[in-house]
């Protein structure tokens, strides 16, 4: 991505939390555009009732890949799916108020505007019995499942070890991507 302040938006989400954009300034973080909500389909509903919202498209791919999986002996669920990039600032506001510094909390939430959340495509899944947030979802069979499967339904692990964008390693995050006819492993 180019620069920071060739996105004004993002500059602005910064400001508006008062955090210095040099903090993201030399990571080569994507903009995304936030889907509209309006075009949004419930993919799955959690325990607690919550509609976990996808475009139509990933929302498919979605039930495909899980109803594939479960009739392999594995047990996928959704954690998180569509959020707004309102949603995505009121979490970062959250780790201020903690006083985790940025440099920190950038390593594991993207700068709004960054979030591939909000283009209603990807999917943070787990596992039962496995913590939701402490990384361990790599040493699943859920996850090896995913690493040779996922790609079948157009889905693909965002952020592997060592990825360009800085970000921790995260097993659990996968994003939908329209499958090219050119190109059938979805990428």
């Amino acid at each position: 991505m180019p620069a920071v302040e060739n996105f004004p938006q993002i500059r602005q989400w910064l400001e508006e939390m008062g955090i210095d954009s040099e903090v993201i300034a030399h990571r080569t973080l994507p903009f995304f555009k936030e889907a509209e909500r309006t075009l949004l389909v419930t993919a799955e509903t959690n325990a607690e009732g919550k509609a976990l919202l996808l475009l139509p498209e990933a929302a498919n791919a979605w039930r495909r890949m899980h109803q594939c999986a479960k009739t392999a002996g594995i047990d996928l669920y959704l954690v998180s799916a569509w959020r707004s990039v309102e949603y995505q600032m009121s979490l970062i506001k959250k780790k201020q108020q903690l006083g985790v510094p940025p440099e920190e909390f950038f390593s594991y939430l993207a700068p709004p505007g960054c979030s591939e959340h909000h283009t209603g495509r990807a999917i943070d899944i787990n596992t039962p019995e496995c913590d939701e947030v402490s990384g361990v979802f790599g040493d699943t069979p859920a996850f090896a499942w995913l690493r040779e499967h996922a790609h079948q339904f157009g889905f693909e692990m965002s952020f592997p070890p060592d990825n360009p964008w800085g970000f921790i390693y995260e097993p659990w995050h996968w994003c939908w991507h329209p499958v090219n006819p050119a190109n059938k492993s979805g990428k």
